[in-house]
């Protein structure tokens, strides 16, 4: 899911806020909580996105849906949905995860292998990782296949790419030229 602008400023605020008043915890539970609604169902992202049903409505069926929400988180649902962008909430709560996760110093990476890595492997790759960035690594592994052998790595914008598919299409390239 990308983030736009919008989102992430919304985000940026609530993540302040959350800071500045002690409830991050809570409101970080609450923001995965609504981010994990809108992957798996949408009924609830249509309902979002809806413009024949109005702001106050929405902000009812907020108040049923998440009544066990913080009250900040409360009040800043309330307040997007006065401002007329509550289909922006999905974005918002993934951009609040990944500017938390750069907050508590947290840097997420995906694995993708063509099998499942044995531990010495797994452990090769994340000294390796360790060794070129600050933080807490939250590591993602995935099966691919079509990788044929090798990995690939994810960390934000970056990707090593070392993975037998890779090194076959690179040889085709240089090979046709």
């Amino acid at each position: 899911m990308k983030g736009t602008k919008a989102a992430s400023r919304y985000a940026k605020a609530l993540l302040e806020l959350a800071i500045e008043t002690n409830k991050l915890d809570s409101v970080a539970a609450d923001m995965n909580y609504l981010l994990e609604t809108s992957k798996e169902t949408t009924e609830f992202v249509t309902f979002l996105k809806s413009p024949v049903i109005n702001s106050s409505k929405k902000i009812s069926i907020f108040q049923e849906i998440f009544g066990q929400f913080e009250d900040l988180t409360m009040l800043f649902i309330k307040q997007v949905a006065n401002n007329r962008r509550e289909f922006l909430l999905p974005e918002i709560a993934f951009s609040f995860d990944a500017q938390l996760k750069e907050y508590k110093g947290i840097v997420p990476i995906t694995i993708v292998s063509a099998a499942p890595l044995n531990s010495a492997t797994r452990e090769s790759i994340l000294n390796k990782i360790n060794a070129s960035v600050k933080g807490e690594l939250e590591v993602s592994e995935v099966i691919d296949a079509d990788l044929i052998g090798g990995f690939m790595v994810r960390m934000g914008d970056m990707q090593i790419d070392a993975s037998v598919a890779s090194q076959l299409n690179n040889l085709k390239q240089r090979l046709t030229r």
